[in-house]
């Protein structure tokens, strides 16, 4: 049985086999310790038969006025785990909290434009690729801003993709 419940720190000592995925973005502690303490709600983990971690959501809520959104900073799911629909179950209690507690016009996150098997998971949650960013990650691979409308965002002006690509310095938010 799986339980998902907030992240804790004991938990930053458990976790790093789940970011083992070459796909994953590893952060050091202090990054993890600044996300636990300021946004406590957007920190879940799913939890198997004998506290194994088996995957972890990793968030924050940011920007002003119709900018105010979700932002999944990190998603995974430790490979032994995949096809349970644990990411979505994460993705979800994110997407609700950003929606019912925050407020959000919408939830957004940033996907690596290789990674296709996440690209079609985001896109059958209801996520469109808003943007691309060039060489946002480590400078060499071009990143794709994918995003939900929420339901503030009735006539969904979040969602309207740009027609031409940014660089990182672009960004509004870090």
């Amino acid at each position: 049985m799986t339980t998902i419940r907030r992240f804790c720190c004991n938990d930053l000592l458990r976790f790093a086999s789940v970011n083992l995925d070459h796909l994953t973005e590893t952060f050091n502690m202090s990054f993890y310790m600044t996300y636990l303490a300021r946004w406590p709600d957007y920190f879940h983990v799913a939890e198997g038969p004998g506290n194994r971690i088996m995957g972890y959501i990793m968030g924050k809520v940011e920007g002003q006025g119709e900018s105010w959104h979700g932002h999944v900073t990190a998603v995974t799911v430790a490979s032994e785990y995949r096809r349970q629909q644990l990411a979505k179950k994460l993705m979800h209690l994110l997407e609700n909290i950003s929606d019912k507690i925050d407020k959000a016009y919408f939830v957004d996150l940033f996907v690596r434009a290789s990674n296709m098997p996440a690209i079609k998971m985001y896109e059958k949650l209801g996520y469109v690729i808003y943007r691309r960013v060039l060489r946002y990650y480590s400078g060499e691979e071009d990143g794709l801003d994918m995003r939900k409308a929420l339901s503030r965002d009735v006539d969904k002006k979040s969602m309207i993709p740009l027609k031409r690509p940014i660089t990182p310095d672009q960004l509004e938010y870090d």
